[in-house]
């Protein structure tokens, strides 16, 4: 099965999971691209997409799974007429064919951008390393049988701390993002949490990379 590597950026952030699923089948159509359906009782398109975005997150390694009907093409065309179908701030970097497993999905790359008001505390950096460098961080885990506590310092392979644009510090951090998962997010509750005078106005976050168990990329 054919898969697409893609980014979303900007505005197109603030788009749902759901949202995002139907843009995609609706370029696909207006791409000349027909899609498979799944068999049975209730029929659907056959795109899926890797580990749904929390809302508000930016993305430059989306994964996404397809497949189509009538004569193969190549990569390139089908990217191409993908991105003349697609809105901005969603774009389709590369497409292949025989994707790894996700399963063997283990790693991501993130960034957080924390932005600070009246600018950045003095010794922010220094309090914020010491805080994830502790065996323990709980923070509260939304899920549907409602919060439940979770450890997430394990879940935090590195952290690089640094200093962005005035007003922000920049957090690079490789987190598991599959059995388990952290949702990068959950790092700024620490911070409110844990300590609450060094807690940001507002917070970025984008994913950047995804990688296997040992570290290699994955695609």
């Amino acid at each position: 099965m054919p898969r697409a590597l893609f980014e979303k950026v900007g505005s197109a952030a603030y788009i749902s999971h759901l949202d995002l699923m139907r843009l995609f089948q609706r370029a696909f159509k207006r791409a000349g691209l027909p899609l498979t359906h799944t068999h049975g009782f209730n029929p659907r398109p056959s795109v899926s997409i890797a580990l749904p975005m929390s809302l508000g997150m930016e993305s430059r390694c989306e994964l996404l799974d397809f497949d189509l009907e009538g004569e193969p093409l190549s990569g390139e065309k089908i990217r191409i007429r993908l991105n003349g179908a697609l809105i901005d701030g969603v774009r389709v970097l590369e497409v292949y064919d025989s994707g790894r497993k996700l399963k063997e999905l283990s790693l991501m790359d993130c960034q957080l951008v924390l932005e600070y008001d009246s600018g950045v505390p003095a010794d922010a950096r220094e309090r914020l390393e010491a805080l994830f460098s502790q065996e323990e961080v709980v923070v509260e885990k939304k899920g549907k049988q409602g919060p439940t506590p979770q450890n997430i310092a394990p879940l935090i392979r590195s952290m690089e701390i640094s200093t962005g644009e005035p007003g922000e510090l920049m957090l690079q951090c490789r987190i598991c993002c599959q059995n388990p998962s952290l949702n990068p997010t959950l790092i700024a509750a620490a911070i409110t949490k844990y300590l609450p005078d060094y807690a940001p106005d507002f917070v970025r976050c984008c994913r950047l990379e995804l990688y296997d168990a040992e570290e290699t990329v994955f695609r």
